[in-house]
């Protein structure tokens, strides 16, 4: 199938970016680190990290116009969102997962936070969790 290499964060859907990113960093010893506004995605995030910089991080995003985020907000309140597994190849993982059968979200992928090459998987295919997948873009704006 696919080569998952990590997970690079878990998504918790929020109204208030700053509020929760200040209120769950404290409880959690978390670092936040930078926050941005994902124009192709139409959200507002931030990411929390713990001391260990390479362990999975917590994204939270918020609308920025992002209908379907406010959809679910709306409907549920904030909470767990979606999981984002770093791939080795994405266009080859979603291929791969394609003639598979699993229903894509994205056939192609499209540019997420923190520069990086992002995809999302049905969750029809994946027992109803929303999954995301990511290329790490390298430092010198290279994909990894």
């Amino acid at each position: 199938m696919i080569k998952v290499k990590r997970i690079d964060h878990v998504a918790i859907a929020v109204s208030d970016r700053d509020g929760a990113c200040g209120a769950l960093g404290q409880l959690f010893g978390l670092d936040a680190g930078a926050r941005e506004h994902v124009a192709a995605q139409k959200t507002d995030v931030a990411f929390l990290h713990p001391a260990a910089a390479s362990e999975a991080a917590i994204e939270l995003i918020a609308p920025a116009g992002n209908e379907g985020l406010q959809r679910f907000l709306d409907k549920r309140g904030p909470g767990l969102h979606h999981i984002c597994f770093e791939v080795e190849d994405l266009p080859a993982a979603l291929a791969s997962l394609k003639a598979a059968g699993v229903r894509l979200l994205d056939d192609v992928p499209r540019p997420g936070a923190r520069g990086h090459q992002v995809a999302f998987l049905h969750p029809a295919s994946t027992g109803g969790v929303l999954f995301e997948l990511c290329a790490i873009a390298s430092p010198h704006g290279a994909k990894a």
